[in-house]
């Protein structure tokens, strides 16, 4: 979607005949000409000055500048694995290396690894030195946050060009998240707890992108089993969630499961974005005509208005052009319930709604997609 610039700011700093806009944009032609985000640029600095003329406190402009270096840094960092597809691997960093759990953790980055996906973990102990442990040091990447205690970075990520440090939670957290095409959460304490609900939440209200959530356990183990009679007995039963709600989780109690969970999402579905007011899903195979009719009916509660369209690109998505091999699924999505859309991208999956006319692609060459 286009940026539209922030009139109120360029007006802010109009006066006395000085267009300030125009020159910060001259000088950010200079450093990067002809760059498309140059307006986005601009009303940063422009965000920026104005702080500095309000000049409230210097604690705020501590902070906003820490936050600003850590984006950048990290920005840059992970540029040279953007095209490949990731997994955040949440769990307690306490969890011993003789448990169960460690070597289920470590069974998991070993499988995620040989399905060529990337492991993120907080770097730490427990079940995030073990997933990467498994995954190994070329598919693992660490997000590690210095703490009094227990959080020092495992001996697969540490001291490399795969650890990236973060003195702010929510940076850090922003980060587990926008990284992820998918996330695998293990039993843990107050942190895997926090992020569970936090990631569950930005789903389930379309603030993040949808991606396969999968809850991890041993096998008899009743972690995450309790956890969701919790949430149907109390969140459902009282209508604080939908029912829909916990479609948009997966429990299994094996490393296999887990893999198999997040490979089976991909393997039609590849992103999706909106354009306009029209959801996009993106698609490694068009539907065939049967199952593209079935949907009309089956998941007509999705649409505001119209139906579901299948077509090929038409370069409306100019900033996303590298995906113009892909079909689009277009509809006016109602952006309420998650847990439906969940079970669409479910049906889109199943292999016998696929038209037989496009290769599949491999899992691990698949250049990842986001929700704009």
């Amino acid at each position: 979607m286009p940026y539209q610039p922030n009139d109120s700011l360029i007006r802010h700093f109009q006066s006395n005949g000085v267009d300030l806009g125009s020159k910060i944009e001259e000088q950010l032609n200079l450093v990067s000409p002809n760059s498309p985000n140059i307006p986005i640029y601009r009303d940063m600095m422009l965000t920026v000055l104005r702080m500095a003329q309000d000049d409230h406190n210097r604690w705020n402009a501590k902070i906003t500048l820490q936050a600003l270096r850590e984006l950048e840094h990290a920005f840059r960092v992970l540029e040279q694995f953007k095209g490949r597809r990731k997994v955040t691997v949440f769990g307690s960093a306490r969890t011993p290396v003789e448990h169960p759990l460690y070597a289920q953790a470590r069974d998991l980055g070993e499988k995620l690894a040989q399905s060529g996906l990337m492991v993120i973990t907080g770097a730490g102990g427990g079940i995030m030195a073990a997933a990467h442990e498994g995954a190994g040091r070329e598919h693992s990447l660490g997000f590690n946050i210095t703490l009094p205690f227990e959080q020092h970075a495992n001996p697969t990520v540490g001291g490399t060009g795969n650890l990236l440090p973060f003195h702010f939670f929510f940076t850090r957290k922003l980060f587990f998240v926008k990284e992820a095409d998918a996330l695998v959460l293990c039993p843990g304490g107050f942190g895997t707890l926090d992020e569970a609900l936090e990631v569950l939440t930005l789903i389930q209200t379309g603030k993040s992108p949808l991606v396969p959530v999968v809850l991890l356990d041993t096998p008899g183990g009743t972690f995450w089993e309790g956890a969701l009679d919790f949430i149907r007995n109390q969140l459902e039963a009282n209508h604080y969630i939908l029912p829909n709600d916990l479609k948009l989780v997966r429990l299994v109690y094996s490393a296999e499961e887990a893999v198999v969970q997040i490979n089976q999402f991909y393997s039609n579905f590849h992103s999706s974005r909106w354009l306009k007011n029209q959801f996009v899903i993106r698609m490694n195979h068009p539907l065939n005509e049967q199952a593209l009719e079935h949907m009309q009916t089956a998941f007509a509660d999705l649409c505001l208005s119209d139906q579901f369209h299948q077509h090929e690109y038409r370069g409306e998505e100019q900033d996303e052009a590298q995906f113009s091999h892909l079909t689009r699924l277009v509809f006016s999505f109602k952006a309420r319930d998650h847990g439906r859309l969940r079970e669409l991208v479910d049906y889109i999956n199943l292999s016998d709604n696929w038209a037989k006319n496009k290769p599949a692609i491999p899992n691990h060459k698949r250049e990842p997609g986001k929700v704009t």
